[in-house]
């Protein structure tokens, strides 16, 4: 797994972690502390829920907390000549269908804004490749031609 973040990615992590940690959780345990001076805890929802959120939360901060130790922040070159971490990339592929799509680390996925894993099938094969390189992917599905029409640090449009 790729270890690199933007800056921007860390920023938002690091504010997780501390919201997490310092408004979340206190939240929940006095929320579990008020059921369970209620009484009967096996039969208080409260109680219940609030201690399986507690465990949720403990669970998230402990892997934000060994990401955050082993991240390290990348920058984009300002004009890349071939494709690394952060760059935007403009693909065609075989059916004349074009996507653009930003490769960055594992923390920062969400494909729905264009983000996808320097890791994933298509994040390595377009690795190191520059504009007007034929690139095949590898998928399930079997193999896929993509064409590279463009590179940039910003976010292309």
């Amino acid at each position: 797994m790729t270890n690199l973040i933007s800056a921007e990615g860390l920023k938002k992590l690091c504010e997780e972690y501390d919201y997490l940690w310092k408004v979340e959780r206190p939240k929940v345990v006095r929320g579990v502390s008020d059921a369970a001076a209620e009484g009967d805890r096996s039969e208080n929802a409260e109680y219940i829920y609030g201690k399986k959120r507690l465990r949720e939360i403990d669970r998230k901060l402990k892997h934000l907390g060994s990401r955050l130790k082993v991240l390290k922040v990348a920058t984009v070159p300002a004009h890349p000549g071939q494709v690394t971490f952060g760059c935007w990339v403009t693909y065609e592929e075989e059916g004349g269908e074009e996507r653009c799509y930003q490769l960055v680390g594992p923390d920062e996925i969400d494909v729905s804004i264009g983000r996808i894993s320097l890791d994933s099938p298509v994040g390595q094969a377009l690795l190191h490749k520059k504009v007007d390189d034929e690139v095949i992917v590898r998928k399930p599905t079997g193999e896929v031609t993509l064409y590279i029409t463009g590179i940039s640090s910003i976010r292309p449009g």
